[in-house]
């Protein structure tokens, strides 16, 4: 390899490596030692990173000829897939370990990236059995295990199109809220359950941004300010869409109950 094509290589990889966790639910302070922690393993003795929840800026020194090379990469669009994060984590310790070259290391990360995840009815069944046991839990009947099972389908259905398709997380949670109340209380009037609150509550518990808010502690804790307010406050805009969603819904369908 051209050792002045080297640094820029680096850099661009370590990038790479800091999207796909970022994108993916990765916490800033993890986002930034693991670059920096691959731009080291490739010989970049000097490197800083600043990331927060919407992109990423790496700054890194050419031993070649001392000019800085430095990139920006602005995050569009953000979802939760843990094993994309913990592959990453497993991918830049082989990096330090020297148990994969700069020419690999792409098509490794590439991989990771373009990885498959869990199929569309796998994810909205597992949602459902998750917000009939949230409803049972909350003090729901038995007959409402059924009522929150179907209602959380039909809320998967809608949020995970519009969410693959672009649309902004406030229109789309606002879209699941609305479906939530808009099927418990269908289905309340079919006769299907005892009781519509905790049926919106079990389907609407799949839309709650627990890793928002559990990043945006653990931000906040490890001196990442910026970071840790923006990620509340996504989190908070998410509570405020779904209660809007619910909110809506109840007012314009109740009445025929």
């Amino acid at each position: 390899m051209d050792n002045k094509k080297a640094p820029k290589k680096a850099i661009v990889i370590a990038l790479y490596a800091g999207e796909i966790m970022l994108k993916n639910g990765g916490e800033t302070y993890r986002v930034e030692e693991t670059m920096c922690y691959i731009l080291r393993s490739l010989g970049v003795k000097h490197a800083e990173s600043f990331v927060t929840p919407t992109g990423i800026f790496l700054s890194s020194d050419s031993p070649q000829d001392q000019n800085p090379y430095s990139i920006v990469k602005r995050i569009r669009n953000r979802k939760i897939n843990l094993t994309a994060v913990s592959e990453v984590n497993s991918f830049s310790r082989e990096m330090v370990a020297g148990k994969i070259s700069m020419d690999e290391a792409m098509g490794r990360l590439k991989a990771i990236d373009r990885k498959a995840g869990y199929s569309r009815f796998l994810k909205a069944f597992a949602a459902g059995l998750l917000a009939a046991s949230f409803t049972m839990l909350l003090g729901g009947s038995i007959k409402d295990f059924m009522p929150a099972f179907i209602t959380s389908l039909a809320v998967q259905a809608t949020v995970q199109p519009l969410g693959k398709n672009g649309f902004s997380f406030f229109l789309t949670n606002i879209a699941g809220g609305f479906v939530a109340a808009f099927m418990a209380v269908a289905l309340a009037w079919l006769g299907m359950g005892n009781s519509i609150d905790k049926t919106i509550i079990g389907s609407i518990m799949t839309l709650v941004p627990g890793v928002a808010i559990t990043n945006a502690i653990r931000d906040s804790i490890s001196g990442d300010l910026m970071s840790g307010t923006a990620r509340a406050a996504e989190a908070l805009l998410i509570a405020v869409a779904i209660a809007t969603g619910v909110g809506v819904g109840l007012q314009i369908l109740t009445p025929i109950l």
